[in-house]
Order: C-alpha cells, then structure tokens, then sequence
C-alpha cells in the first residue's frame, strides 16, 4: 500500500512535533520502529528512541507481570510531563 496514512514511512516528515519512538527486541516491528525514529531525525523532528531489548510486542500492556513494563511507562510519563512542563521538569532533576 502506498498511502501514508498506513505507512508512516511514505510520509513527509519535516516539521512533525517532537517524538518518541518505544520499540520491543523481540517484535517484529522492531526494525520499522528503529527506521521511524531515524527518518524522523534526518528531517530534523526532535527524537528519543529507546529499544527495551528483553520484551515483546505490547509488553506495555502486561505492567503487572513485566517490570520492563513499569519502566517503560514511568520513562514516558518523564517525557511526557518534560515535554508539557519544561520547567518543572528542570526543577525536578
């Protein structure tokens, strides 16, 4: 398919806000996410990628069996609350 609504990869990037990009070692769309996060910094988008290497697709999900989990959304949440509330962010390191 060709459309970028499907495949952010087709997609002009430059200008895009901020991002992060989380990926799992043991998923499939691994590569891809590795590939956004770089397409996304050569257009200039501000980017943080951070690959949890011992999870698997969706590991989020399961936050109360995969400690993985629990880190993954307490580092969004830090980047979230950075990038919402930049001071406050600054004041808390």
């Amino acid at each position: 398919m060709n459309d970028p609504r499907a495949s952010p990869l087709l997609a002009g990037l430059s200008g895009l806000p901020p991002a992060l990009v989380l990926t799992a070692g043991c998923d499939p769309l691994r590569d891809e996410g590795r590939e956004d996060a770089d397409r996304l910094a050569a257009a200039g988008v501000p980017v943080e990628y951070r690959c949890f290497e011992e999870t698997i697709h969706a590991f989020i999900s399961f936050a109360a069996a995969i400690p993985a989990a629990t880190e993954a959304l307490s580092f969004i949440a830090s980047q979230l609350r950075a990038a919402l509330h930049p001071r406050a962010s600054e004041s808390h390191s």
